[in-house]
């Protein structure tokens, strides 16, 4: 088990049992230790639809009334919701779930009652579970009150303050149900705008989808439901709801960056804070200022806190894969909409549509408007983290190794480090090499003036890492 850019992550298999009911008991333990709860406090938990995610649940709500506080199940919700009634009620949470890897890995995201926890809180909960070590455990697991519809409830609230009534009138949005806690809240929000909706490959069973590097299979389901139902959209979330997923008219997936930064000019944001790997045509699409990080949203909280402290206002954030968070209250329609600084589906997705309504547009000009260069990403699974963590040695260690590497596609113009490798060739196109902060993956993102050449440049690069780790062998 181990922390990376989203929670503590691991095979299920690994995190069934003492894992959960020790990280359980070492999150309590700082909670109490730094002042963020006092004996007796509620503290929350949630859950994706993961076969491992209710027994890990259970065990943990165990573990946290052992260490003294007062577990509340809140069940089968979308992140974002979990993160909101801890706001609310000023109380910490847990969220059981593996987001987008695949169904056999889990993991555990953890949030203080003012949000989700950082870099430091990371360490000092792996420093307490390995204060534990090896010591008896009390494995048992519980049940906490349920206050699953008092969650739901608030966030729903919250989604049907954010456009004006019926401004979704007239649009038929399919509703990606698949495996994801948000299919219902998601359906119900948009119905309350007005729109038709159609639900699409509702699965019992979990399907891992990952809005950033959407597949190939899902590129198919959404470009052939499209024109049987006559949809103006497709939208849906990863599994546990805080990453966003739109398709256009023609069922092809909008990037994440594009949602995230809709959201941003919907908001009249004045700062917006994003890691390196978002598009890099964002800073001239609006009015704010722009922050780059990276990946994670650790990194993107703690830029948006920068610029909190410098006394700027209307600050919120967004990742590559449109999970979209906001640092400072904003004043929508006239009303106030309070800080939700977790990664969120729901207000990327409810601003993109909103944006194709009030231009009368399909989200195809809605997203040629902003004239973005191309861009394009996906994954490697199940490669080693040893080979990633070999290849980025190897291509930081000197400008000739990377120029070697890189030289199958073009000369190197430029190189950015802040995450990864982000490589400016000499033709102007981007090429981005990172391995995953939490799953054996090495990613690739890249962009280019002309969608083919993104798509090409996007295999060539998959090509090259692949021709590396097989020569190491």
């Amino acid at each position: 088990m181990k922390f990376g850019t989203s929670g503590l992550r691991g095979l299920s298999v690994d995190l069934l049992g003492r894992a959960s009911a020790l990280y359980a008991t070492a999150f309590a333990r700082h909670l109490l230790k730094s002042g963020y709860a006092q004996p007796g406090d509620l503290i929350l938990v949630g859950r994706d639809f993961r076969e491992s995610s209710p027994a890990i649940s259970a065990t943990c709500i165990g573990a946290l009334k052992r260490a003294g506080l007062t577990p509340v199940d809140c069940g089968t919700v979308p992140t974002p919701a979990l993160a909101l009634y801890g706001l609310e009620l000023k109380a910490a949470s847990l969220m059981i779930t593996g987001s987008h890897i695949p169904a056999d890995r889990n993991g555990i995201k953890f949030y203080r009652p003012d949000g989700e926890i950082d870099k430091q809180d990371e360490l000092a909960i792996s420093a307490e579970a390995a204060g534990i070590g090896d010591a008896s455990l009390d494995e048992t697991p519980a049940a906490g009150e349920n206050r699953t519809a008092e969650a739901e409830a608030l966030f729903f609230e919250r989604n049907t303050a954010l456009l004006p009534a019926d401004s979704l009138i007239g649009l038929t949005i399919g509703v990606y149900q698949h495996s994801t806690v948000a299919r219902e809240l998601l359906g119900l929000v948009l119905v309350h705008y007005g729109a038709r909706v159609v639900p699409l490959g509702r699965s019992e069973s979990f399907i891992p989808v990952d809005t950033e590097a959407v597949s190939a299979e899902t590129i198919r389901l959404l470009k052939g439901w499209t024109p049987e139902h006559g949809l103006d959209a497709i939208v849906s979330a990863d599994g546990d709801g805080d990453r966003p997923l739109v398709s256009d008219e023609t069922g092809e997936p909008l990037r994440g960056d594009l949602l995230g930064l809709i959201a941003a000019n919907f908001l009249g944001a004045e700062v917006v804070v994003t890691p390196v790997t978002s598009n890099s045509g964002i800073e001239a699409a609006g009015s704010y200022a722009v922050t780059r990080t990276r990946v994670g949203s650790p990194y993107v909280i703690a830029g948006m806190d920068e610029a909190l402290a410098a006394g700027k206002a209307n600050v919120m954030g967004f990742e590559a894969n449109g999970g979209t968070l906001t640092a400072s209250r904003f004043i929508i329609e006239g009303q106030p909409i309070r800080a939700l600084p977790t990664r969120d589906s729901f207000l990327p997705i409810l601003a993109t549509l909103y944006a194709a309504a009030r231009a009368k547009q399909s989200l195809t000009a809605v997203a040629a408007n902003y004239r973005l260069p191309f861009a394009a990403a996906d994954r490697l699974e199940n490669f080693p983290v040893e080979t990633s963590a070999a290849l980025m040695a190897y291509l930081r260690a000197s400008d000739a190794n990377l120029a070697d590497f890189m030289a199958p596609i073009a000369g190197v113009a430029s190189k950015s480090d802040i995450d990864g490798l982000r490589v400016t060739l000499t033709d102007g196109r981007i090429i981005h090499f990172r391995p995953s902060g939490n799953a054996p993956e090495m990613r690739c993102y890249v962009e280019s003036a002309d969608e083919n050449e993104a798509k090409a440049l996007l295999e060539q690069g998959l090509d090259l890492i692949r021709a590396w780790a097989a020569a190491r062998g």
